[in-house]
């Protein structure tokens, strides 16, 4: 049995899942953010106990939307890893919190996001991370 060869390659399937990827992603308005803050909790303020905090227990009407105006800013300047999330999970690999960073002038000019495969463990990542660091500083 004789198959005919593809005519588009692994790299075309993974561009395209990227754009499907974006394109079932929708930024919402300022007005959407600034309804649904009161109920969300604020990230730095979780307990396991009921002493969660919401953005409206913390803040006032008048500042809510000065919030959802600075959180819609940084929906808009977010990068588009679409493609990167798409290749990530096509070699079964999984994104690390952890981060490298060569700062200069008060800002990053380098982050390094690190993905690794599940089977590699925690203390693998860390040493790897640590590693790469160590060269980083030794060759800039």
């Amino acid at each position: 049995m004789t198959t005919e060869p593809r005519p588009y390659t692994d790299d075309d399937l993974r561009a395209e899942a990227a754009v499907c990827l974006l394109a079932l992603s929708t930024t919402p308005s300022t007005t959407d953010i600034r309804r649904w803050l009161p109920g969300a909790y604020v990230d730095s303020h979780r307990q396991d106990d009921d002493s969660s905090y919401t953005w409206g227990d913390l803040l006032g009407e008048d500042r809510l939307g000065e919030v959802a105006a600075k959180i819609h800013a940084l929906i808009e300047n977010a990068a588009h890893v679409t493609r990167w999330a798409v290749d990530l999970g096509a070699d079964g690999l999984e994104p690390s919190p952890h981060t490298l960073n060569l700062d200069g002038d008060g800002h990053p000019l380098v982050r390094i996001h690190m993905a690794f495969h599940p089977d590699m463990d925690e203390r693998a990542r860390q040493r790897f991370g640590l590693a790469l660091a160590r060269v980083m500083a030794d060759n800039l």
